[in-house]
């Protein structure tokens, strides 16, 4: 075949230097519908001037779908598409007064207040050089924009506030005007014929390039800050709080805005490929500590700027990917928060999620949520999976066990806006004579549409060698059959690794097909890497004979609902990938699984050449599902659901996982602190056989560090005998001793033991040792435990089913005969019993120590800082007599390591041994990528290491 041949076209002076696909000047115009503030095309970028406040009397439901007075006209009654309208006004006015408003709820005392985290405002933002705010629609997302409009409207009961980071801001102007038509790209119906080798490039040589100049530092005065919040507030109806990330505020107020788009770098190149089952090459690490120390950062600042708004009773609502962190730390500074979470895109199977570095950090972020939404039951079931074979944590198809609370996880399928949709496709006589030119030109022949983003996920090589089988397959459909494919750029503000990879690989593949079965006369596929106008995106779905969807990885898929509905005259089949969140809620669609390119193949076939009554039937159960499935319905289920399931889950004992930055920052400012560790299941990994619970080396070093500093006073408060500890941690000098729950002490710099029990009778140790010896003999594995002063009978190594129910029997035999006659208890521990006198535990030694080290006499420095950690309900003793210390909540870190369901009076929650290594490590200064977060918080910038 002869070499592809491309027309010339020279660039402008600041045209990037990459694939012509992803230059600015191809890719100027949005395909979906955006926000704009100014009554112009949503699908058009308007002019750059000042935005007045919105004239109430203008008629915003033909111009921009945003209400300020009448909400009713941007969520008008559903529409069937014969001329009549359900779902009358009086019926939707009782759905928003139902179940999921405010005053359905008394228990929960709301405050009718819902606050909306997203990543970014509605808007792309410019800051011209005379110091004034441009605003200018963002693309993509326009069904979650919709829900924030239909939650600012009048048809909620809600008072909404949306809090986003304002994205780059760009100095000055960055897209063309309107005025000049040589500044709008060429799009379909204006492309120059082509070398028949290869799909159209658009790219017109007399069209100026519009500028997409991010400045590398933007200062930003706290007057420009308040007058981008009032310039806001006037462009929407609600309340927008920008988020502005930076490193540090001036001391006159300035913020300097640089790099501005490494905040989106860890949620795109890692979450987002990941979750679209794609893999990164392997790095050393360094730059992803760093992109996770910004991701950490920008989720820090989020839940900064919603606790400004915030106050009691209110609801808050985070969306998608980059925000997943968010819950959590919400919940580590308002525990009893009502927080809603949902993913936009799909969630992974646990065999590809575990490839995630930070996999522990992020689903840990996320169960900080009250309720946390899916697309489909497949990413449900994914999460919940996740949860149970990475966290532990007990999980089914309701919800997860996560720090004492039940979190719930449901399936929510996102809409459309449908009704204003079928309005912009059907009320403008601009596209119906974009029809008739697309019409003229193709005349007939049957016409393919599919439009995706610039993804490997999105299908698009797929469909292409799809198309190229059924043209080979049914060599009646050459000449007779075009495919369209509008392959928009992502979105974001990074090329991904590979976007030029793949766009070169669809150009091949789009040049193969058109040179081998196209003409002089004509192109079977026509590939436009761009944006497009509205009136001919809507004219191309109004046409279309067959919509294409063959998606390898997807959400929510709007393309196909926007499809369903312009096809109303049509009945054009849509074709659907099964990997798409879309597929399982569209079941009149044909679905094909797109990596089985003959069935495709044959699925395209067989719509093309299907009666007009089964494309009718198919087509009316699509249309009423997609108008009755709508974005506002959407809106009302998550919140129905949400308010149900707070209802129903006990929220008392929700304990939130440790806040790092937090710990580490009161670390620092304490000049005096107390550190009491339990042993078995805190500083070490619970074992089969109690001997071989033995400290690691690092675990060693770390204990010799933190105790070396002359600010902190270390003990290990255990349940373990003086002859365990003195053997592998008494060569520490500056540790401090409880042993056997505090029957025995040894101070830190001392050498003797003191025995606190030993004028107190032991006479029961013989029949309780009697007890024990009878169940040894009767439950195989069990084993007896002779401490100094108590006794503990293991069932660690027993049949579980049979270790138990003897633990039972046992149990109930001693309180019967033993426990009557002497002041002792039976402790229930993990595959354990213990009996110990009632005198003796760990609380008793906590209240001495903080006695002990408080202000004194002699003018030592105050307890400032006191972390107490343990794992089972000995423990429980320590974190009641810290509650009851007396000593500020902000000095006191009481944290229980271990199962996620357990109800604790501990106010923090650890998973894991590892994590309490992790968090000593942090405080002796060594920084592990996990907590590299919590560092660049307090310090602005985290060491180079790989770790």
């Amino acid at each position: 075949m002869s070499p592809r041949l491309r027309p010339s076209s020279p660039r402008g002076p600041a045209e990037p230097d990459i694939h012509p696909a992803l230059r600015p000047s191809n890719t100027a115009v949005p395909v979906t519908p955006g926000i704009l503030d100014t009554g112009q095309s949503a699908y058009i970028e308007p002019e750059k001037t000042s935005s007045p406040a919105l004239d109430p009397s203008f008629d915003q439901y033909t111009t921009f779908p945003r209400p300020r007075g009448n909400a009713e006209s941007y969520f008008p009654p559903y529409h069937n598409g014969q001329g009549s309208h359900h779902d009358s006004l009086t019926d939707r006015t009782k759905l928003t007064n139902g179940a999921h408003s405010a005053s359905a709820h008394p228990n929960l005392k709301l405050s009718g207040k819902v606050i909306s985290a997203t990543f970014c405002v509605p808007f792309v933002l410019g800051f011209s050089p005379n110091r004034e705010w441009e605003l200018n629609s963002r693309r993509g997302t326009s069904a979650l924009f919709d829900s924030f409009a239909y939650l600012s409207s009048s048809s909620s009961s809600w008072k909404h506030t949306l809090v986003g980071w304002t994205g780059e801001i760009d100095r000055g102007s960055r897209i063309p005007s309107e005025g000049s038509e040589n500044e709008v790209p060429p799009t379909l119906g204006h492309v120059k014929p082509l070398n028949r080798s290869s799909a159209p490039v658009p790219v017109d040589a007399g069209a100026k390039s519009p500028q997409f100049q991010f400045q590398e530092s933007l200062r930003v005065s706290s007057e420009d800050r308040l007058s981008l919040e009032h310039k806001l507030n006037q462009s929407y109806n609600g309340e927008i709080l920008p988020v502005w990330l930076t490193d540090a505020i001036a001391e006159n107020g300035d913020i300097v805005l640089k790099d501005q788009s490494r905040w989106r770098k860890y949620a795109e190149h890692h979450l987002y490929t990941l979750f679209h089952y794609k893999q990164n090459a392997p790095v050393d690490g360094r730059a992803e500590r760093k992109s996770w120390a910004d991701y950490y950062r920008l989720n820090k600042m989020f839940a900064d700027r919603i606790l400004e708004k915030y106050s009691p009773g209110d609801i808050v609502l985070v969306h998608d990917f980059y925000l997943m962190l968010l819950p959590s730390l919400l919940r580590q500074r308002v525990p009893n928060i009502y927080i809603g979470f949902f993913l936009h895109v799909p969630f992974p199977s646990s065999e590809i999620y575990r490839c995630l570095t930070r996999r522990k950090e992020v689903l840990e972020g996320v169960l900080g949520a009250n309720m946390i939404g899916f697309q489909s039951y497949s990413y449900s079931r994914h999460f919940s999976s996740c949860c149970t074979r990475i966290l532990g944590f007990d999980s089914s198809t309701t919800g997860v066990d996560a720090y004492g609370a039940h979190v719930a996880v449901d399936i929510f399928p996102i809409g459309i806006n449908a009704e204003a949709v079928y309005k912009k496709a059907f009320d403008n006589p601009l596209i119906e004579d974009r029809i008739a030119n697309i019409r003229e030109m193709y005349h007939g022949k049957k016409i393919i549409v599919g439009r995706d983003r610039l993804d490997s996920a999105r299908g698009v090589a797929q469909k292409l060698q799809a198309f190229e089988l059924l043209l080979e397959r049914h060599p009646e459909w050459r000449d007779k059959v075009v495919l369209i494919q509008v392959t928009s750029p992502s979105g974001g503000g990074l090329v991904q690794d590979g976007d030029e990879r793949f766009i070169n690989r669809i150009a091949d593949l789009a040049g193969k097909i058109n040179g081998q079965y196209g003409s002089l006369s004509f192109t079977p596929v026509q590939h436009y890497p761009q944006y497009f106008l509205e009136e001919e995106y809507f004219a191309l779905l109004r046409i279309a004979d067959v919509g294409l969807i063959t998606s390898v990885r997807d959400g929510m898929n709007t393309t196909s609902m926007e499809y369903v509905i312009c096809q109303k005259d049509n009945h054009g089949p849509l074709i659907i990938s099964e990997f798409s969140g879309t597929a399982g809620y569209l079941i009149s669609a044909i679905h094909i699984n797109p990596w089985d390119l003959g069935d495709v193949a044959n699925a395209i076939n067989d719509a093309l050449i299907m009666p007009t009554s089964q494309r009718k039937a198919q087509h009316d159960k699509l249309y009423e599902h997609v108008f009755k499935n709508n974005v506002r319905s959407w809106t009302d289920r998550f919140f129905r659901r949400l308010l149900t399931n707070l209802n129903t889950f006990d929220q008392t004992f929700n304990t939130p996982a440790l806040d790092k930055e937090k710990l580490f920052s009161q670390y620092r400012q304490a000049k005096k602190r107390l550190f009491m560790f339990d042993y078995d299941g805190t500083l070490t990994p619970i074992v089969n056989e109690p001997s071989a619970a033995v400290p690691t080396d690092r675990l060693i070093r770390i204990l010799k560090t933190l105790a070396s500093n002359p600010a902190n006073i270390v003990w290990i408060i255990s349940g373990r005998d003086s002859k365990f500890l003195e053997q592998w941690l008494g060569n520490i000098p500056e540790l401090g001793f409880s042993a056997e729950h505090g029957a025995f002490v040894r101070r830190p710099r001392e050498n003797h033991w003191v025995n606190l029990s030993e004028k107190e009778d032991m006479g029961w140790r013989e029949e309780v040792d009697a007890v024990f010896e009878q169940y040894n003999d009767s439950t195989p594995g069990a084993v007896t435990e002779r401490k100094k002063i108590a006794l503990t009978w293991h069932y660690r190594n027993a049949d579980p089913q049979q270790g138990l129910q003897n633990s039972h029997l046992c149990h109930r035999q001693l309180e019967q005969t033993v426990v009557k006659r002497y002041p002792i208890e039976v402790m229930t521990g993990k595959a354990n019993l213990e009996v110990r006198p009632k005198f003796i535990n760990k609380g008793e030694i906590a209240k001495k120590l903080v006695a002990e080290h408080t202000v004194q006499s002699d003018g030592n420095e105050k307890l400032e800082f006191v972390l107490c950690l343990g794992d089972d309900f000995t423990d429980e003793d320590m974190f009641r007599a810290l509650a009851n210390s007396g000593l500020p909540r902000d000095f006191v870190f009481s944290v229980t390591v271990g199962p996620s369901n357990k109800q604790t009076i501990a106010t923090w929650h650890l998973l894991e041994p590892s994590d309490v290594i992790s968090v000593i490590s942090l405080l002796n200064g060594s920084t592990d990528a996990g907590n590299a977060g919590a560092v660049a918080v307090l310090d602005g910038t985290i060491p180079e290491t790989r770790t």
